[in-house]
């Protein structure tokens, strides 16, 4: 039977890089910085892990690097005793053909699920049957489980519908999507379509700061950059929301504990993948503050992460606690 990712708190790791050389034209994988990064998630409340989705750059690497990539992180895992912790990968092509090489590699590598964004280069000319047809060619060839990823921001302003997930989530190999885009009411929809089953098909969301309302309304959980920095505090909110029944003392502190999230998740909005990075470096250290690869080079502005300081406390303040 095909598995479904476990619900929880995942994270979409960014890809670590070593300095830059003079000799070099971009930094090379620092594989062993990625490993140490992964089990530092795995040892604190992290359900799984995304490698190379959007903020993993996966289409800054190559075939080869993406591969040695996944295999080392998973070689990593399972000698540190995590040898079937969760791995998504991440696969952001438009050919059919293309996809299958990822996910085929991927499969080799370790890890158990595709994460396949929805192919949107000819963006609003692509109709909702299209899709269905591209992610159902997908599946049925692709050696591993996938779940279905609409990210409108880099996609063209794709976005899949309530309907095309409804008629996809009956294939035998898509168990799941991540939505990332702001539209609350389809993750909702979708959580709760009577058309769904929800055991095999689970929905996550990319943004931590919309946890609480969607997992109370039976998402699964959210694939959240902002845990890359601080995973036990955004762990600890989905196990909040996640209990049955809720109380009102529960309530109240999931309540608190949203707010404080929603706030440091506004960093991950202005900072992006480059934020996230500066943030791992100066909260968990770990990588470094030049960036990724071009045209994602750089550290934030000199300042920048001074204006966070008082959000960023609070959430130090609730990590130190658990």
């Amino acid at each position: 039977m095909v598995s479904s990712p476990p619900p929880g708190v995942y994270v979409p790791v960014p890809t670590f890089f070593k300095p830059i050389t003079p000799s070099s034209h971009q930094p090379e994988l620092d594989i062993e910085t990625q490993s140490k990064h992964s089990l530092f998630l795995a040892k604190n409340h992290i359900t799984g892990l995304v490698l190379l989705g959007s903020t993993g750059e996966a289409i800054h690497l190559s075939r080869p690097e993406r591969k040695a990539l996944i295999s080392g992180v998973r070689k990593s895992l399972s000698a540190s005793g995590f040898p079937d912790y969760p791995i998504q990968a991440g696969v952001l092509v438009n050919a059919v053909d293309e996809a299958l090489e990822w996910l085929s590699d991927f499969a080799d590598a370790g890890a158990q699920w595709g994460l396949v964004l929805a192919p949107g280069y000819f963006g609003a000319a692509v109709g909702q049957a299209g899709l269905v047809e591209w992610f159902t060619t997908v599946a049925d060839k692709s050696p591993i489980p996938i779940l279905i990823y609409n990210y409108p921001g880099v996609t063209n302003g794709l976005m899949v519908s309530v309907e095309s997930y409804e008629v996809l989530a009956k294939h035998p190999n898509i168990v799941g999507c991540k939505m990332s885009h702001g539209n609350v009411s389809h993750h909702v929809q979708v959580s709760t379509s009577p058309e769904i089953d929800h055991a095999k098909f689970r929905v996550y969301s990319g943004f931590g700061q919309q946890l609480g309302p969607i997992v109370l309304f039976g998402a699964a959980g959210v694939i959240d950059g902002l845990a890359a920095i601080y995973p036990k505090t955004v762990a600890k909110l989905f196990e909040l929301v996640t209990k049955r029944p809720i109380d009102d003392e529960r309530l109240k502190e999931a309540n608190a504990l949203q707010q404080k999230v929603s706030k440091a998740e506004e960093f991950v909005v202005k900072c992006g993948i480059i934020g996230i990075r500066e943030g791992i470096y100066r909260v968990v250290g770990m990588g470094t503050t030049e960036g990724g690869r071009a045209p994602l080079r750089g550290r934030l502005p000199d300042g920048e992460w001074e204006k966070w300081n008082k959000t960023m406390a609070a959430m130090e303040e609730v990590e130190k606690t658990l």
